[in-house]
């Protein structure tokens, strides 16, 4: 059976898609499971030893993305997130089985919609999406490996860039850019704070990673932080090259974005801040690894109540 899968939004959104393509496979290893992605997330869909094809979708020609569905010859798709884009796409392929959330008017071109109401955040975003693959298999197991994504180069990977770099201790990395997706983060004040907390100790090896198009920001840091030992990563190799850096850290911090998915997702231990309402918080939003390597933080909009979990946040820093 052929089945597709369809989560095209970004990169975090995405990875709460993958225990939906693993246990899709586990239901019956001959299953052929193909994924339908943005471009942005097209590398790490194929690092997925558990998704048998990916399906680009760029946004541009739509009848292009119409006749690479159809000449996949898919007999079932489960669509996690949909659009009037790739339901129509769907519909006009001809796809028997179309299941999807009962959201959007969309949800008039899918054969089978299933009533989740997300924002009533009962449960979290990939746990949703796991729902969704009952509708195709009553029976199906939901239960997936953690850490759901393994590198068997990753400390290869990771002893490189330590050589590098000159690091000769374990890493405790900060990701202080919003990444475009989250709803609240500490400011750089904030952040330089920490960033000092743990450089102090001495323990570990303080390391900022920054994506491609954070480079005013890498700069604005390398300023900030320029009397402590700490190493700055402008990320420029990709992100199945980042994933394998991260699995090897001690702990991984960030807002909720798309990084402390990627952190999760290959095991490492993360401490996480979030906005203070449902909607966006840890529990709509936690990601798919191991709950007890996640730490979780509501960031208030109250001043004082924030500067009380700053320092809530450095104690537990300096007793790592």
């Amino acid at each position: 059976m052929n089945i597709l899968v369809v989560r095209t939004d970004k990169l975090g959104d995405f990875i709460t898609a993958l225990p939906t393509f693993y246990v899709l496979k586990q239901y019956n290893p001959q299953n052929k499971i193909i994924a339908c992605v943005a471009p942005l997330n097209r590398a790490l869909a194929q690092s997925c030893d558990f998704i048998d094809e990916v399906i680009v979708d760029d946004g541009g020609s739509f009848w292009e993305l119409v006749a690479k569905l159809k000449e996949a010859k898919i007999d079932a798709s489960v669509t996690l997130f949909s659009n009037t884009r790739v339901a129509i796409a769907q519909f006009l392929a001809r796809i028997p089985i179309r299941i999807a959330p009962a959201t959007k008017i969309a949800q008039i071109f899918y054969t089978s919609r299933v009533v989740q109401r997300r924002s009533e955040v009962k449960m979290a975003e990939f746990e949703y999406n796991l729902e969704l693959t009952k509708a195709l298999f009553s029976d199906i197991n939901l239960e997936y490996k953690k850490p759901l994504l393994e590198f068997g180069d990753a400390k290869e990977i990771y002893n490189d860039f330590c050589k590098t770099n000159a690091i000769t201790k374990e890493i405790v990395a900060f990701h202080v850019g919003f990444g475009g997706s989250s709803d609240a983060n500490w400011s750089l004040d904030e952040y330089e704070i920490l960033n000092r907390e743990v450089a102090k100790a001495g323990i570990y090896q303080v390391l900022l990673t920054f994506g491609p198009d954070e480079k005013a920001l890498y700069e604005e840091m390398q300023k900030r932080l320029f009397d402590i030992d700490a190493v700055f990563y402008l990320s420029l190799e990709g992100l199945v090259y980042f994933a394998k850096l991260v699995s090897n850290f001690r702990l991984f911090i960030s807002t909720s974005t798309g990084t402390y998915h990627i952190a999760s997702l290959v095991g490492t231990p993360t401490m996480t801040f979030f906005a203070d309402n449902l909607f966006a918080s840890a529990r709509r939003w936690k990601s798919v690894g191991d709950e007890k390597l996640q730490r979780h933080f509501n960031l208030p909009s109250d001043k004082e109540k924030k500067e009380a979990l700053l320092e809530e946040v450095k104690r537990e820093l300096a007793e790592l």
